[in-house]
């Protein structure tokens, strides 16, 4: 019967996953010394991180492991958020730090505009603390998440690539590229790879990516000369020649 109900779950686009794996992998993140925090930590210690993009940075507050790192080395950062409500916040979680730029776009393989989905803000407050975080480019990303279907809004916002970000602002280097965007995170990084030779630090959240384009995009990885490893849902990649492996 178990069998049976996968199967058709999994006609629909959903994939079962064991909850308690889930929780036991957080339960150990917390415990342990190899974690975001503590990598960041590192990275940006070593005085050699100037340049800084974030994709999916939402307010810059909840659960958001760079804002310390950023206030704290007035690191030069361009922040993105799409939707206007989580970036007016987002705005105002860095007020008066020079050092950083905002983007109110999404990143997308070109730069027309495209639709996302998200909670209305009328309906948050029947959800925990995790939900504004789940906008994406898949409505079932929502649904997954346990989001009626009557409180998603579709919304329009515009597009740019990330190279012509990193164009726009002048960045011909980029130290750190850390990327949440919920299962978008395939699409950026393989285009970033592809378009900008630059020698960067990526982190980013993998758990909601395809088999298939997770599968492919370790391959990329490792055509680039990437070392990486999983840490809390994160893939943290280095360039295998990077000054701070050295």
């Amino acid at each position: 019967m178990k069998k049976i109900f996968n199967k058709i779950i999994g006609w629909f686009g959903y994939k079962l996953v064991e909850k308690k794996l889930i929780k036991n992998n957080r339960i150990i993140s917390k415990g342990s010394y190899l974690n975001i925090f503590n990598i960041l930590e590192f990275i940006f210690s070593s005085k050699n991180v100037q340049t800084v993009v974030q994709i999916g940075s939402n307010d810059g507050k909840r659960f958001d492991q760079l804002n310390l790192f950023l206030k704290k080395y007035k690191t030069r950062a361009i922040l993105v958020e799409p939707v206007k409500e989580y970036f007016n916040k987002l705005k105002l979680n860095y007020n008066n730090h020079k050092n950083i730029i905002f983007e109110n776009i999404a990143i997308s393989s070109d730069s027309k505009k495209i639709f996302l989905y998200t909670v209305d803000l009328n309906y948050l407050s029947k959800y925990d603390e995790h939900i504004p975080g789940v906008t994406s480019f898949n409505k079932n990303h929502l649904l997954k998440h346990g989001v009626k279907n009557q409180h998603i809004i579709k919304l329009e916002v515009d597009c740019s690539t990330i190279k012509q970000l990193l164009k726009k602002y002048h960045f011909e280097t980029l130290d750190l590229l850390f990327i949440d965007t919920e299962g978008y995170e395939g699409v950026i990084v393989n285009n970033f790879l592809n378009d900008c030779d630059l020698n960067t630090i990526i982190i980013f959240e993998y758990i909601h990516l395809d088999d298939k384009v997770f599968e492919n995009l370790i391959e990329q990885l490792k055509n680039k000369k990437y070392n990486f490893f999983s840490v809390e849902e994160n893939l943290v990649c280095f360039p295998k020649n990077h000054i701070i492996l050295s």
